[in-house]
């Protein structure tokens, strides 16, 4: 056994600034999508879901605080996206991107990873940095990262940027989108905590420390 660098310290410190940050910014939100909370789940004409509930909103004491949810995400916003940026930059002036954007064997290799969960596949995945899974689940949050900050701006300056309104497909369409991405951060952080928890303490320390404990094999033991 021994300790190997994993993850760089910038890295890190970008992940982990970005979990309160996203925390306010769906908590402040959510204020803002009180004020008229108008998307929901229809077939055949029939709401199946409507987001959300009243006693939703009573239950996290957000209602009635418009004013306050939209100083909260906008003042976040701005940490959001420089914290966004530092990251993009960092990781492709520092090489990383490398290990994290998808290739051409990132679809066989995110099947052999669903394969491997579903205990379909016994062998063990080959070792890796990422695997194809997680290459697509971060490059993709990322992007998802990359359209909030758009859409946001579209519904935030819609007279001042109509022509990125335009673009977003107008008002209604961008804020539909924004909400789609939000949903989309709560089904990822979800998932993301499930396999981190699923993965062991060895994979969480990489990100806390920026070192994981490895088996040492013949050929590394020789090497």
């Amino acid at each position: 056994m021994r300790l190997e660098a994993k993850h760089p310290r910038w890295v890190r410190y970008s992940h982990w600034l970005n979990v309160p940050v996203l925390f306010v910014m769906i908590w402040s939100g959510l204020m803002i999508y009180w004020a008229h909370d108008a998307h929901e789940i229809r077939i055949a004409g029939r709401v199946l879901f409507h987001f959300f509930p009243p006693g939703f909103y009573d239950a996290l004491g957000l209602g009635f605080q418009l004013a306050q949810g939209m100083a909260w995400h906008f003042a976040f916003m701005w940490l959001f996206v420089l914290n966004g940026l530092f990251y993009v930059s960092y990781t492709f002036w520092s090489g990383e991107w490398r290990h994290l954007v998808p290739n051409r064997h990132t679809p066989y290799e995110a099947l052999q990873v669903v394969l491997h969960d579903l205990k379909i596949r016994k062998a063990p995945l080959p070792p890796g940095k990422f695997n194809g899974a997680q290459r697509v689940a971060y490059t993709g949050v990322v992007l998802m990262g990359a359209g909030s900050v758009v859409t946001g701006l579209a519904i935030y300056k819609p007279t001042q940027l109509a022509w990125l309104t335009a673009l977003c497909g107008g008002y209604q369409c961008a804020r539909t989108i924004h909400f789609a991405l939000t949903i989309g951060y709560v089904a990822f952080f979800v998932i993301h905590i499930a396999q981190v928890i699923r993965a062991g303490w060895n994979n969480a320390r990489a990100m806390l420390t920026g070192y994981e404990l490895a088996v040492e094999t013949p050929e590394t033991t020789h090497a």
